[in-house]
């Protein structure tokens, strides 16, 4: 596999931004020959992941901390690895433009370098925390972009997070008002994935979604009661609960279980 940190100027962000790369070989685990090379770029390129880091992580987190590089390898996906702060994937009020970011700018930047799909129906973001969130948050908002959106120990419930995090209940590191214009009223917004859902819903446009907990996970009644709440709104969304917290041991090894389901036909 080819393991890569990219670094360029982004005419979104408007600056200088680093992201990781980690592309498979086709065949084998360690070499990269020339027809390989030239096979791959004949056809119609890899599944590709976006892969998203929690609070107080960055474009590094996913290489640092788990073994998803040999798993990009097993299951022959590229994945892509960018920073966002603690935005919350959105295009922040008083900050950057997270998501402007990571739906067109940097989109358009991978498929010109590297040899991956441009359907959607093989384009995943996956993440975890305040990644989860963005997962699903990027996923539903641009459904025309991902066909699936996986989220473990997801911050999935904006309005929740936020009450809870003003109310001390939870750790709560967001800088909301730089973030949001309104985190007041953030039931409804374009910000809320529960209305995103509905919209998409509405448009006959809704990506596959999945999310994952540990039971020991601070968020894991959060994760529940999301759950039975897009039941109720008639969703069929796999709810997986393990073992585990809010931790890389549990992210590591629910990775490998939901990657299947990322990949499969």
């Amino acid at each position: 596999m080819a393991i890569l940190t990219c670094t360029c100027f982004s005419t979104t962000l408007k600056q200088d931004v680093t992201f990781n790369a980690v592309v498979p070989t086709p065949e084998g685990n360690e070499q990269v020959t020339d027809q390989q090379t030239k096979s791959r770029a004949d056809g119609d390129g890899f599944p590709v992941i976006y892969l998203l880091h929690g609070a107080y992580g960055s474009y590094a987190s996913w290489g640092r901390f788990s073994n998803i590089e040999r798993y990009a390898q097993q299951y022959g996906v590229v994945l892509i690895m960018a920073s966002a702060e603690n935005s919350f994937y959105q295009d922040m009020a008083h900050g950057n433009p997270y998501f402007t970011f990571f739906t067109e700018e940097l989109p358009t930047l991978v498929k010109h370098l590297f040899p991956v799909t441009h359907k959607r129906e093989k384009t995943y973001v996956a993440g975890f925390s305040m990644g989860g969130y963005g997962a699903w948050f990027l996923a539903l908002s641009r459904p025309d972009l991902y066909g699936k959106a996986a989220a473990m120990s997801g911050a999935l419930d904006i309005v929740a997070t936020y009450e809870q995090g003003k109310q001390g209940i939870i750790d709560s590191p967001f800088p909301w008002e730089n973030v949001f214009a309104d985190p007041e009223h953030l039931a409804g917004s374009k910000a809320d994935l529960f209305a995103l859902y509905e919209t998409d819903r509405a448009k006959g446009c809704v990506p596959a979604l999945y999310h994952a907990c540990g039971r020991s996970d601070f968020l894991y009644g959060m994760n529940k009661a999301v759950h039975e709440r897009l039941v109720s709104m008639g969703a069929d969304v796999p709810f997986v609960e393990g073992e585990g917290g809010h931790e890389w041991d549990y992210w590591d090894r629910t990775i490998r279980e939901i990657l299947p389901w990322l990949c499969e036909d």
